[in-house]
């Protein structure tokens, strides 16, 4: 008998975790972000008391937020934050230190005053580490019901949005004596108590920010629209981060439900020599990744060709 049940135990362990790893599988896009949770950020800041806690959170290993060594040297990247105000509008910038002179924004957090006591905020990612138009917001499930009950009632759950004023990191920056918060470190000149800790790899960092998306979600519409004025002209990108996020291959759905990698596309470049002819030369074009049957990855590349158009 106890053999039985040490079997049976057994296998239900081992059909959970293939359950979480093909649940893991399928949060996969393959960008750089992967390694960031935006829903875990945004649970940082709901929960801190201000920015420079805020930022304490983020940087601590155990809540598990970041994951990311985007200059390669094994070691998890500091995230610092700059938050930028005008008026009632604010855009709090999370940023990786990459090395001595540069620095990679991840996301921006956008908050803009809609009335004495309500606000409205998402979390942006950087589109060189989530693509575009990615932005995530606290949810709230709001049951209705038609029909006079019992078991024939109709019932719909939606999902609104939050009304933030309550969270204490809010009201502390639309305090009235709120000094903006600008992070005093850089690349080397870290907090006394921060140390770097080599990163997870993807499922294990998966299984532990996992919990963080039951109460925030990804959409792909704006709500705060005029912060990203604010920060569009401060934004800042690390040469070595563009260049890592021009390869990496992509995961996506299709159409049919299927995934599917591709990398980056580049573009036509069209020209007039000194002569003023046009030569229009093909970059190399993105290479298609497929899996076959027996699980292997098959890249084929399309041709590339070089056209000369000479003028009459």
């Amino acid at each position: 008998m106890k053999r039985l049940l040490i079997f049976n135990l057994a296998i239900i362990l081992f059909l959970g975790s293939n359950s979480i790893f093909a649940q893991s599988e399928d949060d996969k896009t393959g960008l750089l972000g992967d390694n960031f949770s935006l829903e875990g950020a945004l649970d940082m800041f709901k929960n801190a008391a201000n920015l420079e806690a805020f930022e304490e959170a983020l940087n601590s290993e155990n809540n598990y937020v970041n994951n990311l060594d985007l200059n390669d040297d094994d070691e998890i990247d500091y995230i610092r934050i700059e938050d930028n105000m005008e008026n009632d509008i604010h855009a709090i910038v999370l940023q990786a230190l990459i090395s001595e002179d540069e620095v990679q924004d991840i996301a921006v957090i956008e908050i803009e005053r809609t009335g004495d006591e309500s606000a409205t905020l998402q979390i942006v990612g950087d589109e060189y580490l989530y693509g575009e138009d990615v932005f995530v917001e606290a949810f709230e499930e709001e049951g209705t019901s038609s029909g006079k009950g019992g078991p024939n009632a109709d019932s719909k759950i939606s999902r609104i949005v939050v009304n933030v004023w309550g969270w204490p990191s809010v009201r502390f920056v639309y305090r009235p004596n709120y000094v903006v918060y600008r992070s005093p470190f850089r690349w080397r000149h870290y907090p006394r108590t921060w140390r770097p800790w080599r990163p997870l790899s993807w499922t294990v960092y998966h299984g532990k920010r996992f919990h963080y998306k039951r109460n925030y979600r990804v959409v792909h519409t704006r709500r705060v629209v005029n912060a990203r004025k604010i920060y569009t002209p401060r934004r800042k990108s690390s040469s070595t981060v563009v260049k890592k996020s021009k390869t990496v291959t992509r995961v996506r759905t299709n159409n049919n439900g299927k995934k599917v990698a591709t990398r980056n596309k580049t573009t036509t470049k069209v020209r007039k020599n000194k002569n003023g002819k046009v030569n229009a030369k093909t970059t190399k074009k993105s290479a298609k990744v497929k899996k076959g049957k027996n699980g292997k990855v098959k890249t084929k590349k399309t041709k590339t060709k070089k056209v000369k158009k000479r003028g009459n």
